[in-house]
């Protein structure tokens, strides 16, 4: 009996061992309350520790209080967002915060309470769920009379289990009533859908920690005419089709000009020789022709003057002014001999042909 009666004195922690489940953002408060008994004299010593759930690793301390000091650095991923609710820890309240939670912080969190002779510890497991937001409302199909779609409702995120629930918010028509047993789902089937159909909807998404909705407009209507339709598309591909080619042959054309360019200027400047000058030409031509009057004699200067130098190109003569056409004229013999001329005797012919 005096046993029994000296453990229910001892220091003991009254918070019971729970589970605890807050959103993402959240704060968390993690209970710990203890009680003292008049043996334990000792200093008071209070731990928190924490058992990640994604690895194997031993506990690691979270925050301490030892020494009537406070340590908040231990744990990286939580430095600055952990806390002691109570500013006199004496008093038997060892609860913390954990601010701005994240999915990291999910796992078991242990709180140790030490006053000589006295120790005591509870564990608290913390879950972080994240709540339904972003949900998008959407028909999956054509909003036609007589067609089959689907109503579709799509959180873009949110910790599951997710629950859903779709009402019609407009008219007084009841819904079909093949829509009764999918009005929890997250996707309705409509089959032969008509008119009657048409209305605003809602869908909420709901977990554990929060929910979010989003509406939806149906509209059903008749069908369209999808021969026009289907004119109108291979028109519109055809009248590309063809503009594609009129830029294609436009462009073609353009480069075939421009290559016949760069092709008659290449020859202009390669191949065409220079222009012969005009008075160069009629001044050996002359010259030709005194050369040639040096070695005859003087008996035939006359006949060589009035047909040789008849014979000179008109053409040059014609497109040089510069140098006028002289008269026939006789050349005396002793002109021709300063000229350089050679003296040749040529042999006479009678009448009947006899050489003299």
């Amino acid at each position: 009996l005096f046993i029994l009666v000296y453990f229910t004195r001892s220091l003991s922690i009254t918070t019971p061992e729970q589970m605890i489940e807050k959103a993402r953002g959240e704060t968390a408060y993690l209970p710990c309350k203890f009680t003292l008994s008049p043996e334990d004299q000792g200093p008071l010593d209070i731990e928190w520790l924490i058992s990640p759930a994604d690895n194997q690793v031993v506990d690691q301390v979270i925050i301490l209080y030892s020494g009537d000091k406070m340590y908040d650095d231990y744990y990286p991923d939580l430095k600055g967002r952990v806390h002691f609710t109570s500013n006199d820890l004496k008093s038997g309240d060892a609860s913390i915060n954990v601010t701005n939670l994240q999915l990291s912080d999910i796992g078991t969190y242990q709180c140790k309470v030490k006053k000589a002779p006295g120790v005591a510890n509870k564990k608290f497991q913390l879950v972080v769920l994240v709540k339904p937001s972003g949900t998008r409302c959407y028909v999956d199909g054509s909003e036609e009379i007589g067609n089959d779609f689907k109503l579709k409702c799509e959180p873009k995120e949110g910790s599951l289990p997710l629950q859903y629930e779709w009402q019609k918010l407009s008219d007084s028509q009841k819904l079909p009533t093949s829509w009764l047993s999918e009005m929890t789902s997250s996707i309705i089937s409509v089959k032969n859908a008509s008119s009657e159909f048409s209305g605003t909807y809602s869908c909420t998404v709901k977990n554990r920690v929060g929910s979010d909705q989003c509406l939806l407009r149906l509209n059903v209507v008749p069908p369209s005419n999808k021969a026009g339709l289907i004119a109108g598309a291979i028109i519109g591909i055809l009248l590309a089709l063809v503009l594609i080619g009129l830029i294609i042959f436009c462009c073609h054309k353009k480069r075939r000009e421009e290559k016949y360019e760069k092709e008659v200027h290449h020859d202009i400047r390669e191949d065409v020789p220079p222009p012969k000058s005009r008075t160069s030409t009629a001044r050996s031509y002359i010259g030709s022709n005194h050369s040639s009057l040096g070695s005859m004699s003087p008996s035939n200067m006359e006949g060589y003057s009035k047909t040789q130098y008849n014979q000179v190109p008109s053409e040059d003569f014609e497109r040089t002014p510069q140098s006028p056409t002289l008269p026939p004229a006789k050349v005396a013999a002793p002109n021709l001999s300063r000229m350089g001329a050679v003296p040749v005797m040529i042999p006479a012919q009678s009448k009947d042909g006899s050489i003299v």
